[in-house]
């Protein structure tokens, strides 16, 4: 009988916090009061001190979701290096399919430097050009494909044009 009313009490205690409190909410209030008045502010997808411009990932983008824009000044990377764009994404075309994350050679989309896909790990620091100087092995089939995407924007065209 004890263990019943404590069980009632506890069911009554919970449905009281949720009711009153929120307390099982995903959203909070903030959030809630943001998406009423359409005045939700997006988390940013691409971390630009990462990203070395290469276009890997608008030329792999299967929706075209990614756009390069030009930089107002280029950065200087590495001696032989100048980072001229940068991606921007147009989050009502993109399908979160990753490819943009998995292609960059620095995951420097969607705000994550590894093989872990979430939307928001938190602020990253990233210093490019030591990542840019540090010698990579890759099997030369590996190298073709790579350098199709980042030289030829036709590829994802012709695959959609069903060539």
């Amino acid at each position: 009988m004890i263990n019943m009313l404590k069980i009632a009490l506890e069911g009554a205690f919970t449905n009281f916090k949720r009711i009153f409190f929120a307390a099982d909410r995903v959203t909070d209030m903030e959030l809630r009061e943001q998406i009423s008045t359409l005045s939700v502010e997006n988390e940013p997808r691409v971390d630009e001190s990462a990203c070395i411009g290469c276009a890997g990932c608008a030329n792999v983008c299967p929706t075209d979701a990614i756009e390069m824009k030009k930089l107002a000044h280029p950065v200087k990377i590495t001696e032989n290096w100048i980072k001229t764009e940068v991606p921007e994404m147009d989050l009502l075309k993109c399908v979160v399919c990753y490819y943009c994350h998995d292609f960059c050679p620095l995951y420097s989309l969607y705000g994550v430097k590894g093989a872990v896909h979430p939307n928001n790990v938190g602020n990253q620091i990233v210093d490019v050009s030591k990542y840019i100087n540090q010698p990579v092995k890759i099997s030369e089939d590996k190298l073709k494909v790579i350098s199709k995407y980042l030289s030829d924007k036709t590829i994802l065209k012709n695959r959609q044009d069903g060539d």
